[in-house]
């Protein structure tokens, strides 16, 4: 059994607040903030303390957990509302959040000047994986201050150090650039079966098991067929990671192609009215234009 630690957790949205929920249930004392309060008070009953600033949260915290929506207000959070300044010295900040690499080793850097360490250990598995703790956390940073974090990220999931800072969202970016670029391949190869006049759901089944089979093949093909794009991992998020990938591959100097052709789809598909449908709404995106319904 793990001891009882002090945790700050910044941000209680669609993943914040089961990654919190089992924090409490865990035993750990559980500072939670929002900007939306009342988010951040269906954790009362589990025990989280909620504080009116990202600042009061922090203060006494040995680690800081944020889940915030992207690096600018991450950014924010940190170093404009006062809650980097608001941490003590050797509190270990763990940024959950998917931001660009750029941003997280610059994070780091600022944190450092304050004696604040940081590791960044975005995750993957959704809100699914959020709420049974199968996470999957990839992690960059000191090595050492991965050990640390570890008891509190196996609350989680499962995580892997996988080198120095920003190198966490570098493999979170590979993982959303395999999931998006899935989710159409998936729609598209459904859409034209179903076109040519085959069962989509026979399809997926006749497909299971062998080399075409997936977790997103599974789940999200499954969305596709019961039509269910209810948000897990919105449009828009997904389309973020997107233009994050492009962004890193630019200051790397890399030609993504693949990566550039679904964040048009992406793009096409919020334009069209498809924002707030899950990521597997693309799938609505390539039925429209196929005069599909």
């Amino acid at each position: 059994m793990t001891a009882p630690m002090n945790i700050a957790f910044l941000g209680i949205g669609l993943m914040g607040f089961p990654m919190a929920r089992r924090l409490c249930e865990a035993g750990h004392s559980v500072q939670v903030w929002n900007r939306s309060r009342d988010k951040a008070e269906r954790l009362t009953p589990f025990g989280g303390v909620v504080h009116d600033s990202a600042a009061s949260a922090v203060r006494s915290a040995d680690i800081v957990v944020s889940m915030l929506e992207t690096g600018v207000i991450v950014g924010q959070v940190l170093f404009e509302q006062g809650a980097a300044a608001a941490m003590k010295a050797g509190t270990l900040f763990v940024d959950m959040a998917s931001i660009q690499p750029r941003e997280a080793r610059d994070h780091a850097a600022l944190l450092g000047t304050l004696g604040v360490a940081h590791l960044d250990a975005p995750v993957s598995g959704g809100t699914i994986g959020a709420e049974q703790g199968t996470l999957v956390i990839m992690a960059g940073g000191e090595p050492e201050d991965f050990e640390r974090a570890l008891p509190m990220l196996k609350v989680f999931g499962r995580a892997t150090h996988v080198g120095p800072h920003g190198a966490g969202q570098l493999a979170k970016l590979a993982n959303q650039m395999i999931v998006g670029i899935t989710i159409g391949a998936v729609a598209e190869a459904l859409l034209l079966c179903e076109k040519g006049g085959a069962d989509m759901a026979k399809v997926k089944e006749a497909i299971t098991g062998g080399f075409a089979d997936s977790r997103i093949l599974q789940v999200h093909g499954q969305r596709m067929i019961e039509r269910d794009f209810a948000p897990r991992g919105r449009m828009s998020v997904q389309l973020k990671d997107m233009r994050n990938a492009l962004a890193t591959a630019r200051e790397v100097g890399f030609d993504a192609p693949i990566t550039t052709l679904f964040e048009k789809l992406y793009a096409d598909g919020i334009g069209h009215g498809l924002t707030d449908l899950d990521h597997s709404g693309l799938f609505v995106e390539l039925a429209s234009r196929n005069g599909m319904k």
